[in-house]
């Protein structure tokens, strides 16, 4: 059977169905099939692509890896193709809701002073933006774009580098003059060292020692906090030491509200700051595109 003779939009958004309301029978009465019609299509789905999409049992269904990677791409296409008709409807138009979750840091200080030029310049398009410092699924979320800081894992996801920022350790002058300025790693072992209460990939603070070796130190302290935003006012306030990115402490460094200790350890490593989202080219949405573009524009970090 050829490509013109598979009605593969249809065959997409019956799939779509399937995995939003978790059954065959529910996605057969939201498009007015009968639950063998759906089951037999997504059957002739998976033989076409050659994988299993669902495992099937009486209880429920549970997409395969290869399931969700074809759901995700379903959920592009789609978008793309009502992205598409919309836009020929109206004129080109971006237009609709663009759902963008962000590291609390970025989000705060470099995302929310753009919105008002963004919305000025696209004033069809709104942003509905979620701030939170945990890695998030976009397919679960049902995000457009997220903002990531830090390694990226391997991801079927399309990343657009925002730029990097060198890691530095700091306190307030406050703290420092309470408690004094750690000269060596024992010393920095009796300082109140602010955590993150979620998992991270790099989980402790590395220094480089006087023979050039990396010494990871782990964050050991009273206060544990959520987001980035909340360390960095733990610091400020003089809780104690915190690890942070200079795209994110860069003005409070400049002004002393805050003092960077054992700069002479700092290994120069840095976070990178990425925009990371489903589809790219045609498949992406004006509405997106725009704001990737944008995003990209104004909001160069390094």
């Amino acid at each position: 059977m050829s490509r013109l003779d598979i009605n593969r939009s249809g065959e997409m958004e019956v799939f779509a169905r399937v995995v939003e309301l978790g059954s065959f029978s529910a996605a057969a009465r939201r498009i007015g099939m009968t639950p063998s019609a759906v089951s037999k299509l997504v059957a002739r789905l998976e033989g076409r692509l050659g994988a299993r999409l669902v495992h099937r049992s009486t209880r429920q269904l549970r997409l395969t890896p290869e399931g969700e990677a074809f759901y995700g791409r379903c959920r592009a296409v789609l978008a793309a193709i009502a992205e598409a008709e919309r836009e020929v409807a109206a004129g080109a138009v971006p237009r609709g809701r663009v759902r963008v979750n962000s590291n609390v840091p970025f989000g705060l200080h470099w995302l929310m002073p753009l919105v008002p030029g963004f919305l000025t310049l696209y004033p069809e398009i709104t942003l509905d933006i979620v701030a939170t410092d945990m890695v998030i699924d976009l397919i679960d979320e049902r995000a457009d774009v997220a903002i990531r800081v830090g390694p990226m894992r391997a991801s079927p996801l399309i990343a657009r580098k925002l730029g990097e920022s060198r890691m530095a350790v700091v306190a307030s002058p406050d703290y420092l003059a309470r408690h004094g300025a750690p000269a060596t790693l024992e010393e920095l072992e009796r300082h109140n060292r602010i955590a993150f209460n979620f998992t991270r990939l790099v989980a402790g603070w590395p220094f480089r020692d006087a023979s050039g070796a990396t010494v990871t130190v782990p964050p050991v302290g009273n206060v544990l906090v959520g987001d980035g935003e909340s360390a960095r006012r733990l610091a400020l306030a003089g809780a104690g030491l915190a690890r942070l990115s200079h795209f994110h402490i860069g003005p409070d460094l400049a002004a002393g509200r805050l003092v960077e200790v054992l700069a002479d350890m700092n290994p120069g490593d840095t976070e990178t700051i990425h925009a990371v989202f489903i589809g790219q080219g045609a498949q992406l949405p004006a509405r997106v595109r725009v704001f990737l573009d944008y995003l990209a524009d104004h909001a160069r970090v390094g």
